[in-house]
């Protein structure tokens, strides 16, 4: 094989992630005989976890899979994929390998190569899927004339030297602090940042310095090892998570350490071969999709508001102004639920209080915003066309951007106020994807679902808010208006636009089972819009 102990592949097993305590194990596929490389075809870890010691979720274990892997092999690169990929393009390592060996400018400045990420069970016009795509044709490639695109957590080729915390204006780095470790080990600086193993150490100082070399002991032997780096305790006193390996401290440990890579002055580069190289599979149905997506929002938030700010990273790092304006766009997702939340309500307040917030028809300034929504929408619809996707394709995403805003996001913010004010702690949550909903026939397929998550609560309000607005209007409930000019055209357009956004709530209110709204989360709305309309009225 061509590229046999380059690279070393790490699979994340994110349903084993939070299941069970003990030590930790492994499962070794030996080589066959007769073959000349000593290397195990397959390793499976399982890490050792206790109820009283943090593992750190995902980050804590891509840190073990490091440790382990070099190890076993201590190759120069590392695939990260998660277990929901699998790889669909035959050169995809051949792809990553001209990025990364392409050039002494490459070898010198970009940390990792990074593939989109592409659905494969997806419907036609799925949104989130398509979403992805937009952003990254647009968002993704625009990025890289910076610094470069965002670690997504898969599909992604990493140097094992950055891992390690090696710097691009310090390419020296091992030459001067790394000694062989021959058993003398007088470094305390090895010791703090890698820990107490010889082995690792070694081979850590073999990596920075750029020796490719296979660990030279027996399988036994390495095993041993492996058992003592992939220990729960192993990492205390050392800087894994905090200056080598994976980082700590967010949900969201891709874009964290992405970020951490950037500060010190690294590049990054996507890839996007014709045939796409690695296919996943989407989170299905409402709750799911709810769940991903408000361990993004916390996650991301986490990192804004702690001294990983990529704020700092500009003043007192290596990371680019404009590749910090990109990093606070991402990262400033969650708050856009908190004003989005307020202005959905606008409009049905106007309607039931009768006062307007919009222009009126005889003023000149009717028009400013209409040709706003006009031509935003149309760029927008120009992006997905541009991309090969279609009007509904746009559509779904606006009815999905909305209803996550004031869900998911909302309550992300929520989190962190939580976290910040040390009521509770913010929580791993893993995203399940059920791989058969994908198959489904008929007209269930790709219908949003509800459980009993207090997350449906404000879409549900917002919902029965301007139900309401709009049949006080019909009625004629409405009270006088105090200046002669009461609501208007573009207030009712703004609250039918919105209903047609929560179209799947609307549904929801009449289905049944899983597709239907829970009838607790229906009273729990029902009691805040009355409020709501109490307090308009006062």
């Amino acid at each position: 094989m061509m590229f046999e102990g380059l690279f070393f592949v790490f699979t994340f097993l994110k349903y084993r992630l939070l299941q069970g305590f003990g030590s930790s194990s492994f499962v070794v596929l030996d080589k066959e005989n007769g073959h000349s490389n000593g290397l195990p075809h397959l390793v499976y870890i399982s890490r050792e976890k206790r109820p009283k010691h943090s593992h750190h979720s995902k980050a804590g274990a891509m840190n073990v899979l490091t440790r382990v892997s070099g190890l076993m092999t201590n190759a120069p690169f590392m695939l990260n994929v998660d277990c929901d990929m699998f790889a669909n393009n035959p050169s995809v390592v051949l792809h990553a390998m001209c990025i990364l060996l392409g050039s002494n400018e490459n070898q010198n400045e970009v940390a990792f190569a990074q593939f989109p990420q592409i659905f494969y069970d997806g419907l036609k016009d799925d949104p989130f899927g398509n979403e992805m795509t937009v952003i990254w044709k647009y968002m993704g490639h625009g990025i890289q004339g910076i610094q470069g695109i965002f670690y997504a957590g898969t599909g992604c080729f990493h140097r094992r030297q950055v891992i390690y915390g090696l710097s691009p204006n310090n390419v020296k780095f091992g030459e001067r602090n790394l000694e062989k470790a021959d058993g003398k080990l007088g470094n305390q600086e090895l010791l703090k940042t890698f820990g107490n193993s010889k082995e690792l150490i070694k081979s850590a100082a073999d990596a920075l310095r750029g020796e490719t070399k296979c660990p030279s002991m027996l399988l036994k032997s390495i095993e041993a090892a492996a058992y003592q780096v992939a220990s729960c305790e192993y990492e205390y006193g050392t800087n894994w998570g905090r200056k080598v390996g994976w980082m700590y401290g967010s949900t969201t440990e891709d874009i964290l350490t992405g970020l951490s890579i950037h500060n010190r002055g690294w590049k990054s580069i996507i890839c996007t071969p014709d045939r796409p190289a690695f296919l996943g599979c989407t989170p299905k149905g409402g709750p799911a999709s709810m769940t991903q997506q408000k361990r993004w929002a916390t996650g991301l938030l986490e990192v804004l508001l702690s001294k990983n700010c990529p704020i700092f990273g500009t003043l007192f790092a290596h990371l680019q102004f404009r590749q910090c304006l990109a990093y606070l766009w991402i990262f400033t997702w969650g708050l856009r639920s908190l004003p989005e939340t307020c202005y959905a309500a606008l409009p049905a307040y106007s309607i039931i209080t009768n006062t307007h917030i919009f222009p009126k028809a005889q003023e000149l300034a009717y028009y400013i915003p209409i040709a706003l929504f006009v031509t935003t929408n149309i760029y927008n619809v120009s992006l997905y066309i541009q991309s090969g996707l279609s009007i509904r394709a746009w559509w779904n995403n606006q009815k999905m951007g909305r209803i996550t805003t004031m869900s998911a996001w909302l309550f992300g913010v929520f989190g962190i106020v939580l976290k910040l004010s040390g009521i509770s702690e913010t929580v791993f949550e893993v995203t399940k994807k059920d791989q058969s909903s994908s198959t489904e026939k008929g007209t269930e397929a790709g219908r949003f679902t509800f459980d009993k998550s207090p997350m449906f609560v404000p879409p549900t309000t917002v919902l029965l808010l301007h139900l309401t607005a709009l049949a006080s209007a019909l009625f004629g409930l409405q009270p006088p208006a105090h200046d002669g000019l009461g609501s208007g055209r573009l207030e009712v357009a703004g609250s039918v636009c919105l209903v047609l956004c929560l179209w799947p709530f609307l549904k929801g209110l009449f289905g049944s089972g899983k597709y239907g709204i829970p009838l607790s989360t229906i009273l729990k709305s029902a009691g805040l819009t009355l409020m709501f309309c109490i307090l308009c009225r006062s």
